[in-house]
């Protein structure tokens, strides 16, 4: 295997990859709260993620990949403050949060497929989870991590060995972050503590969702409540990979909060190291400002569509710039993309339909006539199609560095290589750009007659040997059948007139 260096936001500089088992990866990836449809910001961190899972399985890893669904208990901000996100929706939509959910859902679903990600071995809903919260945040609270309020079970940050190791922050300036604004339960604390269960107490009183649990509340009877969105992600994670993976993957957003809580939570009930790397992709902007509804600019893929762009080339524009990297969306770019994108698409049709293009006795590049297998262009062609490989493997093995990959895609097209080789190549490589190369339809079988063929191979070899009065003779024989050549890369194309 390839040795892969990846950038650990953990250690904030790049790492040589190197498994827990080996060959073997176990990924987390932040997945949606689904009480609204996705907007394409959110979609890059999909494709992101994608590429990620898509390279190292290039390079012979066996991913084991998580993505979850917060169904349940994600308030308006990261410190698990304010509205319910899913009762907003239900109260907006007039729908019970369980059809809420199963409605984002499938929008999620379906828009991921249309930019051709590789499904989720695991895709866990917190709702479905809710024993495995239970039992972690009871852990907690044995161990002397958490403690209990009339209004909710917090995780102590005092007690978390090295709490801001991912942030990099000072504990004070975490402390300001997540102490502004009033502080809604008085028994809390420390003001940065986060809730991993809330009672149906207090402003949450009329909680749509909530489950018994053990943990006591004057307020309440059987404990009823619903888990912070933080718990959650750790519970799931170690119900569906283990108590210490490989890889986790989000938005940098999440970097100074939710996954500092993660850490934290997980490492003080498993006793154990939570995630080796830690990546995290860049936000998507518009124009250059933030992405925001009340700009109509939260665009969503089904906004993309109606404006005549397809899926893949919101795909080809996102691999455009590293993970790591801001990148910036204009209806401009997108349309540079989409051109791209046929260009592409059109060229891998137009192999398709010169490999399809002759009848079964005629045969081209012209070097499959040569006797002799091992003939200096074959030579070159070999050392060409190995650097490529090289090349290609050296990128994407350099933290994920898909936009140089693709780079090498349009070298390739532009090279001299047979046709053959080209395809090969590409299709390769788009296993990991994940661009449905494979999926382009081949041209029309145009029958040629035998006759034709005859002459086609009768001027290629005059051409061979530089008789260009007979290959002129023999281009306009052809021509009388009805059929035109074209001399392209080394190749007589042959076509209908």
């Amino acid at each position: 295997m390839s040795v892969v260096k990846l950038y650990n936001t953990l250690g904030r500089k790049k790492e040589e990859f190197q498994p827990l088992k080996k060959g073997r990866v176990l990924m987390y990836h932040c997945g949606p709260t689904v009480y609204w449809t996705q907007h394409i910001g959110n979609m890059r961190g999909m494709v992101m993620a994608d590429l990620v899972v898509r390279t190292l399985e290039y390079l012979g890893y066996k991913v084991k990949l998580t993505r979850n669904y917060t169904d349940v208990g994600h308030l308006t901000s990261d410190e698990d403050e304010g509205e319910d996100k899913m009762e907003k929706a239900a109260r907006r939509d007039s729908l019970g949060p369980e059809q809420i959910a199963k409605k984002y859902i499938q929008i999620f679903e379906n828009d991921i497929e249309e930019l051709n990600t590789r499904p989720a071995d695991f895709k866990p809903r917190a709702t479905e989870t809710i024993l495995e919260i239970i039992k972690m945040v009871k852990t907690l609270l044995d161990k002397d991590y958490a403690y209990e309020t009339d209004l909710a079970v917090y995780f102590d940050i005092t007690k978390a060995k090295n709490y801001t190791q991912l942030s990099g922050q000072k504990m004070e300036e975490n402390i300001q972050d997540a102490g502004k604004g009033d502080v809604s339960d008085p028994k809390k604390k420390h003001p940065a503590d986060f809730a991993i269960w809330f009672f149906r107490a207090g402003t949450h009183a009329k909680a749509m969702q909530y489950w018994p649990s053990p943990f006591k509340s004057k307020l309440v009877k059987n404990g009823e409540g619903f888990p912070g969105w933080h718990i959650e992600c750790s519970a799931m994670s170690k119900k569906f990979l283990g108590e210490t993976i490989d890889i986790h993957m989000g938005g940098v957003e999440h970097i100074p909060v939710h996954h500092t809580n993660e850490i934290a939570q997980s490492e003080a009930a498993n006793g154990m190291k939570f995630v080796k790397y830690w990546l995290h992709n860049e936000h998507l902007t518009v124009n250059n400002k933030k992405m925001a509804k009340s700009e109509g600019t939260s665009y969503a893929l089904s906004d993309i569509k109606e404006k005549g762009f397809e899926p893949m080339a919101l795909r080809y524009f996102f691999l455009q710039a590293h993970y790591r990297s801001k990148q910036n969306f204009t209806w401009e770019g997108l349309g540079a993309s989409q051109i791209a994108y046929e260009k592409l698409k059109a060229f891998m049709s137009r192999i398709n339909e010169e490999q399809n293009s002759h009848g079964p006795n005629f045969q081209f590049p012209i070097s499959n006539f040569q006797l002799n297998p091992k003939s200096q262009t074959q030579r070159r062609n070999s050392k060409l199609i190995d650097n490529y490989q090289k090349e290609f493997i050296t990128y994407i093995s350099d933290d994920f560095n898909v936009p140089g990959a693709l780079a090498v895609v349009w070298e390739i097209i532009k090279s001299d290589l047979p046709y053959s080789d080209k395809k090969k190549l590409i299709l390769d490589f788009d296993q990991v750009l994940g661009l449905g190369l494979d999926k382009i339809k081949k041209g029309k079988k145009e029958v040629i007659p035998a006759a034709v063929e005859k002459l086609v191979v009768e001027r290629e070899l005059a051409r061979q040997n530089k008789d260009w009065a007979r290959a002129d003779d023999l281009r306009n024989k052809i021509y009388d059948l009805g059929f035109m050549l074209e001399d392209t890369d080394g190749k007589s194309v042959v076509k209908k007139k």
